[in-house]
């Protein structure tokens, strides 16, 4: 009994040594494994970090919003006096959201206001916010098919109409925004013209939400149907509206459409600009949707970049 003890004493001294290396071996190789693999975690996580862009470099970001802005081939007119008369837009509440954030209405703008400017519109990286709800106003209020019989009228009626953003979060009339609903001819359009305005809103989408400009549910949806309304009053072609379309949304959302830019780039080799209007502002890319897919895509290459803090959001 005692030698028999004995003897596997002497066995596990013999491998106590050799078992002690191979245990040492293998918790050296786990260690060695967890530091690459935490190094490639650590490299995957580098690749796809935000990169901030600085504007005065940045060609892509020049590409959708050009530096000198992007001119339509129709004029303001009186469409500001008009509206300040009708009171869908209160002079004071117009002016106070600038004031809010510490600036001044410039003269140049508030002489749209004011005045009869014979001058073309022209969408830039100064006057977006503006003209966002410029326009969103003139959509609001000028008589439109698509506001009486479009998909606005789908949930409720008119009686509902006023709960969406594009109608009770316009906080800028004198009254009640269903005050103005449709009410004036700001931009008189013939049966062609207005035939034209819903093709080509039909197929135009924005990155706030998944529907068309035909359903203009919020204020990007209003104010680019008001654009589309004024460029068929001056016998706009329905390229040139999609054209329109794809810049003023640029200026709008720059970040989606900065996501955009960079996503064609890498994938197909080609620039903003020669991308056709009508595919950019199809369902595919500049719905909520779509904008999220080529996100998904741009993180999944570690391409994702920040553009320049820009755009204003679904409300005033």
């Amino acid at each position: 009994m005692n030698k028999r003890k004995g003897n596997a004493s002497n066995l596990l001294n013999r491998y106590a040594i050799p078992l002690l290396g191979i245990s040492l071996a293998i918790n050296l190789l786990l260690l060695v494994s967890g530091i690459v693999k935490t190094k490639s975690n650590s490299l995957s996580s580098t690749n796809k970090t935000t990169v901030k862009v600085d504007p005065s470099k940045d060609n892509l970001f020049n590409e959708i919003n050009p530096e000198k802005g992007f001119e339509i081939n129709a004029k303001f007119g009186d469409l500001g006096p008009k509206m300040l008369s009708l009171g869908v837009i209160d002079y004071d509440k117009f002016k106070s959201t600038y004031e809010k954030s510490g600036q001044k209405i410039p003269a140049e703008l508030d002489g749209i206001l004011k005045n009869n400017v014979n001058k073309k519109v022209k969408i830039t990286r100064d006057n977006s916010y503006f003209l966002l709800n410029f326009f969103w106003a003139v959509g609001l209020a000028n008589k439109s098919k698509i506001l009486d019989e479009g998909e606005i009228m789908k949930y409720g009626g008119l009686k509902e109409a006023g709960n969406f953003a594009s109608t009770g979060g316009w906080s800028l009339a004198k009254s009640n925004p269903m005050d103005y609903y449709s009410k004036a001819s700001l931009i008189p359009l013939t049966k062609e013209q207005e035939d034209l305005v819903a093709k080509v809103s039909s197929n135009v989408y924005r990155p706030c939400c998944n529907n068309s400009t035909a359903f203009p549910d919020c204020n990007h949806g209003m104010a680019l149907l008001a654009v589309f309304q004024l460029m068929a009053s001056n016998g706009a072609t329905e390229n040139q509206m999609y054209e329109a379309g794809k810049y003023f949304n640029a200026f709008w959302f720059p970040g989606n459409y900065y996501d955009l830019a960079l996503y064609f780039k890498n994938k197909e080799g080609k620039s903003f600009k020669n991308i056709p209007a009508q595919v950019i502002l199809g369902k595919d890319y500049s719905s909520a949707t779509g904008s999220q897919t080529i996100k998904q895509w741009l993180a999944g290459k570690g391409l994702i970049q920040e553009p320049p803090k820009q755009g204003g959001g679904c409300g005033v």
